[in-house]
């Protein structure tokens, strides 16, 4: 390999695949059954995103009512809009919007993060009047829509779901393709995907949040510096790894921090306030913009659900049949969001679990661990974390972090499956784009949280 493109993590072929296994993504729920291949997010077009409000409304990209003026008489305290973005991270466009208004970034709020590859539509809020501004505002590849004051500010998790239509290309044409893709259609509506974290929440090209927050969480921070600014990812292209193998042999900070290379935002942000802080690593990282220590500590967390789910499987316990010591939520609606009237599997209400497993009322939970979990309350899921902890080498204490009280990482729980709403075919024929070769156009619904991209995942393997 040349030098230039040597890396410190390597993988084979750089296949999404191989990058998944790395953020603890390693089963599938159909693994006998044989994929459709292709490939997603050809264009930004190819994926859209629709958020649907807790009200069960699904935002619409060209919906644009006139503004509605502020009134202190009806208790106005936050301007709320539709941000209509293409090919952007939610992070990058939020910061356009907070640089261009002057707004302190912590006096806007979102429920979710959207893909960057994408055209998406979700609601934000802002604290303070701003309609006039917003009406003004002109950004490119950015877009408001639908300016409304509102009493309350949008929370994060606050939305129902997110509504998708996807568009898979370069699909090899085979003989009964169709009835393959019916036939995980079935299987996927009837059971259900694995509900892990998709890559998107560890970094596509760079799938190292969680390891960064892992450090942090550890109080390993000149580590986490090293992982933040200098290993070096075969997904990275070779300019960037090229520029942090340099950084790391010269630690010429100063006289480099004005030619970052364009794309390295945070990390030169990093490194600016560890200037700033005299070489203190932690007073470094404190500085961090919130919404972004708070993404890294959620990585690593969002790690540990995700080897669980895979230790469950290496372990050959069913992600569909519950088995003694499993805890299963009662749904807020038929195939809904989990709520907190829970129920340990093994006891007197079996009958009735599975009764409310069957009708989709029901489905088994994995904790999200945060500093009051109480890992007893999952018995199976505790053995599993146990495993988890003898192979990475780490141990529960790091749950107890004074971060994890800081952000208000108390923990929770989340489904190990979701089952999509309204999976259906739009179209299905050949790829203008791809000659010889087939697309695949779909859309579904998926509860907050969840991602599209372990939907894909399951029907092209």
């Amino acid at each position: 390999m040349p030098n230039e493109m040597k890396c410190d993590i390597c993988f084979e072929n750089n296949s999404e695949r191989e990058v998944e296994k790395f953020v603890g993504i390693r089963y599938f729920m159909t693994p006998k059954v044989k994929g459709i291949g292709g490939i997603y997010k050809y264009t930004h077009k190819d994926f859209i995103v629709k958020e649907i409000t807790e009200d069960g409304e699904v935002l619409e990209i060209r919906d644009d009512n006139p503004p509605i003026y502020f009134s202190e008489d009806i208790d106005d305290k936050y301007t709320t809009f539709n941000l209509v973005k293409i090919n952007k991270e939610t992070f990058e466009a939020i910061n356009s919007i907070s640089n261009t208004l002057k707004v302190p970034i912590n006096q806007i709020s979102y429920s979710g993060l959207k893909d960057k590859c994408s055209i998406s539509v979700q609601k934000i809020s802002i604290k303070g009047n701003h309609v006039e501004q917003l009406e003004k505002l002109k950004l490119k590849d950015i877009f408001i829509r639908n300016i409304v004051p509102s009493s309350k500010a949008v929370k994060l998790g606050s939305n129902r779901g997110n509504f998708f239509v996807i568009t898979i290309r370069n699909i090899e044409k085979q003989k009964n393709l169709h009835r393959l893709i019916e036939k995980i259609f079935n299987f996927i509506q009837k059971h259900g995907f694995l509900n892990y974290y998709g890559l998107q929440r560890f970094g596509n090209f760079r799938p190292n949040s969680h390891l960064i927050g892992r450090y942090l969480l550890e109080g390993n921070f000149e580590k986490a510096f090293e992982e933040f600014i200098f290993t070096t990812y075969s997904t990275e292209s070779a300019r960037i790894r090229k520029f942090r193998s340099r950084l790391k042999k010269e630690r010429n900070y100063e006289d480099v921090i004005r030619s970052f290379p364009k794309g390295l935002n945070y990390e030169r942000l990093l490194i600016e306030y560890l200037i700033q802080e005299d070489y203190d690593y932690e007073k470094a990282f404190d500085n961090l913009p919130s919404y972004l220590f708070r993404l890294l500590i959620s990585s690593f967390q969002s790690y540990v659900f995700n080897r669980i789910i895979s230790l469950r499987l290496k372990n050959k316990i069913s992600p569909i049949k519950p088995v003694k010591g499993d805890v299963i939520s009662i749904l807020d609606d038929d195939n809904g969001n989990p709520t907190h009237a829970s129920y340990i599997y093994g006891f007197s209400l079996d009958k009735y679990l599975k009764e409310a497993l069957r009708l989709n009322r029901a489905s088994i939970v994995i904790p999200l661990i945060g500093y009051d979990t109480d890992l007893s309350d999952y018995p199976l899921m505790q053995k599993l974390f146990n495993m988890l902890m003898s192979e990475d080498g780490f141990n529960e204490n790091i749950f107890k972090s004074k971060y994890m009280r800081e952000y208000d990482f108390k923990g929770t729980f989340r489904r190990m499956t979701v089952k999509p709403i309204g999976l259906k075919i739009i179209e299905f024929r050949e790829d203008e784009i791809f000659k010889g070769k087939l697309k695949l156009k779909i859309e579904f619904s998926l509860p907050r949280g969840s991602y599209a991209t372990m939907l894909l995942r399951e029907l092209m393997k």
